[in-house]
């Protein structure tokens, strides 16, 4: 009777983020053929796709780290390891996202939020006809149209700051503005915390927390509750000075390519 190794007999895996990073690093070299590449076909092969020795070369790393990668062990990937996993296995653009999302990793080649915002979807503001908005991952307004800037007094018309967290938690306007304020500003704490969990501590972001901490009770509070919500659409009322009440339907897109930004819609009811 033969007595089993200790690797035989070692219970299997717990389903983890470690396994499941692992299972989708495999099934994709599985996928990927020599040719693909650029190796040669060599001696028959008994498993498909690459093997892992030759996406450790191709990827720069030891093939023993890699192996524990691929079985699910709890071992450290760095950002740029990830990356150059990415490019060797010849992820799509959402593949690598998923890769770095199952790793809790920030993409080193996710779009700077200082580089320039793409000029179509400014434009496309301006050809709203309905109150109309882009807000980057601060939730700082960068593009607005002419019905925006009538709508949001105090925040998009004439000389203020631009960032819609410091607008509804710091200006007075905000609470005449905003039908049923204690509730919408909760919420909308609640969606900048799951909107901004990606990058927490970005210098920018940690900086905004911790200033409306400092300066507003309401979103100290509601940011202390530990609240998560996603942007979402829906109904949003407002007593406008001159218009009264008034109600519109919430839209929100996000660009395929730009996903540190959205495009913000309101349809009059």
């Amino acid at each position: 009777m033969t007595t089993p190794s200790p690797a035989d007999s070692a219970p299997p895996l717990d389903a983890s983020p470690a396994r499941a990073l692992g299972e989708f690093i495999r099934a994709h070299r599985e996928r990927l053929s020599p040719q693909a590449v650029g190796l040669p076909p060599g001696p028959r092969r008994r498993t498909p796709g690459l093997r892992r020795e030759e996406v450790a070369q191709l990827c720069g790393v030891s093939p023993t780290w890699y192996t524990w990668i691929e079985q699910g062990r709890p071992v450290s990937a760095s950002a740029d390891a990830l990356a150059r996993i990415a490019v060797a296995l010849q992820l799509s653009r959402a593949e690598r996202a998923y890769l770095f999302e199952l790793a809790a990793q920030r993409d080193p080649a996710e779009p700077d939020p200082a580089a320039d915002t793409p000029a179509m979807l400014l434009k496309t503001v301006q050809l709203v006809s309905a109150p109309a908005y882009v807000l980057d991952r601060q939730f700082t307004a960068l593009a607005w149209n002419e019905p925006a800037a009538d709508l949001f007094v105090g925040w998009l018309d004439g000389e203020h700051d631009r960032n819609l967290l410091r607008y509804t938690f710091l200006s007075p306007d905000a609470r005449t503005l905003i039908v049923d304020w204690e509730i919408r500003a909760r919420r909308l704490a609640a969606e900048y915390r799951a909107d901004s969990i990606r990058h927490q501590n970005d210098a920018p972001t940690r900086s905004l927390i911790d200033e409306l901490s400092a300066s507003s009770d309401a979103f100290a509070r509601f940011w202390a509750s530990q609240d998560v919500n996603e942007r979402e659409g829906g109904q949003r009322r407002f007593n406008h000075p001159r218009d009264g009440h008034v109600t519109y339907n919430q839209i929100t897109f996000k660009p395929a390519h730009r996903e540190d930004l959205k495009l913000v819609v309101l349809m009059r009811e």
